[in-house]
């Protein structure tokens, strides 16, 4: 079983079109969507829920009102200003835990705070693993991790062939633990000057924790002149180019209808992909 993750380093590049048709293309296999802050994969694959959980991230700070005597030093110990009036703000709380240790009636509690859920879900092309994280709650690596670990235990308990992981932007918590594990990451870019940088951080990130990594140029065509800058990155820092995908409107329409482009039509896009995903079987 092969462990493949979409990853860019910036937003917008075209991670989960190039997923979803991988996940209409691949035979075999498990889906798994790690971009947890703003899933988004479901929009493509159309799954039904079988299962349900819920995800605790971390530990918020509860008042036991009957036994604080209202000594104040809760309020003035807390550094982001959480508790006001002898209450707590769970939107302000990080759960450090501190005013639970400071509180003299030991009156403060570190309560489990829900921050999210995680779903099993079934999809025409298999079973997809996905989760959606609560509005401005933290963890998110932690929930990531929550949804490869099912992925896997589903792709080896049914013998799958591949996990295909539509990762995270970025190069943050959540994109390492996206990262960590996997056969081969594809690092998805655009040919604008922020692509550029951003496509040099990740493959730092993926050359750091010995992850083979190769490149897609989405929208190639739209500024030749980066996509050579590019090419010329990869070629004098000996990493693989895969991959270039134009420019067109259909993906725009196949997203509108939600289908994957490979199943909406049969333009040099698609076939792009198609090449895309066979030089990662032959890899």
């Amino acid at each position: 079983m092969k462990q493949i993750v979409v990853i860019s380093g910036k937003g917008g590049t075209g991670k989960s079109v190039i997923t979803a048709s991988f996940a209409s293309l691949a035979k075999n296999k498990v889906m798994a969507d790690c971009d947890v802050d703003a899933a988004d994969l479901y929009l493509l694959l159309h799954p039904t829920v079988k299962e349900t959980h819920e995800f605790s991230g971390g530990k918020t700070a509860f008042i036991n009102e009957r036994a604080c005597t209202q000594c104040g030093k809760c309020q003035e110990i807390c550094r982001f200003e959480a508790i006001a009036n002898y209450l707590i703000d769970p939107i302000s709380c990080e759960g450090c835990g501190v005013c639970s240790h400071i509180c003299p009636e030991k009156a403060i509690k570190m309560v489990d705070n829900l921050s999210g859920k995680w779903f099993v879900s079934e999809t025409k092309y298999g079973p997809f693993v996905h989760a959606k994280l609560g509005i401005a709650e933290e963890n998110s690596g932690k929930l990531v991790t929550l949804v490869r670990q099912n992925a896997k235990l589903i792709a080896e308990k049914e013998e799958r062939d591949f996990v295909i992981v539509d990762g995270p932007p970025g190069i943050g918590c959540p994109v390492i633990a996206s990262l960590s594990g996997v056969d081969i990451a594809l690092i998805v870019t655009e040919p604008t000057l922020s692509g550029i940088h951003d496509l040099e951080r990740i493959v730092g990130v993926a050359h750091h924790f010995g992850i083979k990594g190769v490149v897609c140029i989405n929208k190639y065509d739209l500024n030749l002149v980066m996509t050579q800058r590019i090419e010329e990155y990869c070629r004098s820092n000996n990493i693989e180019l895969v991959g270039e995908i134009p420019f067109d409107i259909s993906v725009t329409e196949a997203l509108v209808r939600g289908l994957p482009i490979v199943e909406y039509s049969n333009n040099q896009v698609t076939q792009q992909i198609k090449n895309l995903w066979e030089k990662i079987l032959e890899i």
